[in-house]
């Protein structure tokens, strides 16, 4: 049986190679994590942590710089396999649907699961809603999180790049695309004499 919809808005925070290292050294490690659950548009849970990340264990300048985190911040987080299990606890006897903005987020939590040889965390239909935000709106280009919320005349949740604000961030535009959808779904009327006051009309021609 399954259980009750759940949505999941998810962000990670990521470590960064030096800009001298080559690519193929390196492979980035999630150090933070922001979490909100969404059942029957309310939220249930949040949460946030930093993940002390294992093969480069050391933070890269750019990455503590971009980011804002610290060493010790990272040095203090829970192990990886600590994270996975977390998330699977979260999705557990739900029908869930995890949302996040780009494909990165999910794309490194496999590759970060199947270096440390443990299983994926979730069953869960997955939604990248920069690419949802995109063919909505017709974009050229994805669009940045917080450029995407700036668009809608909103102001973004908190610090970016900082992961639960990143999260709450994607839950709001979420919200206003899903409201945007409902409202394109209206049925308009179908002549144009339903939608013209010809009474009006005439009067001011006459």
């Amino acid at each position: 049986m399954k259980g009750k919809r759940q949505y999941l808005f998810i962000d990670f925070e990521f470590t960064m190679p030096e800009k001298n290292m080559r690519a193929k050294d390196f492979y980035p490690e999630i150090i933070e994590a922001g979490i909100v659950a969404v059942v029957d548009n309310q939220i249930q849970k949040q949460f946030s942590t930093y993940v002390t990340p294992v093969q480069f264990p050391i933070l890269s300048e750019r990455c503590k710089s971009f980011l804002h985190i610290t060493q010790k911040q990272v040095n203090d987080g829970l192990p990886f396999r600590e994270l996975a299990r977390m998330l699977e606890e979260i999705g557990r006897n739900y029908d869930n649907t995890v949302v996040t903005w780009g494909n990165m987020d999910m794309k490194v939590l496999r590759q970060n699961c199947s270096r440390a040889g443990i299983s994926f965390p979730f069953k869960a239909a997955e939604i990248d809603l920069s690419m949802e935000y995109k063919r909505f709106f017709g974009d050229q280009n994805q669009t940045g999180l917080w450029k995407a919320v700036q668009e809608y005349g909103k102001e973004g949740t908190g610090k970016h790049h900082k992961a639960l604000d990143d999260a709450l961030t994607t839950y709001h535009i979420f919200k206003l695309v899903e409201k945007d959808k409902r409202y394109l779904q209206k049925p308009e009327p179908t002549t144009i004499g339903d939608r013209v006051d010809f009474s009006k009309l005439l009067n001011e021609f006459a």
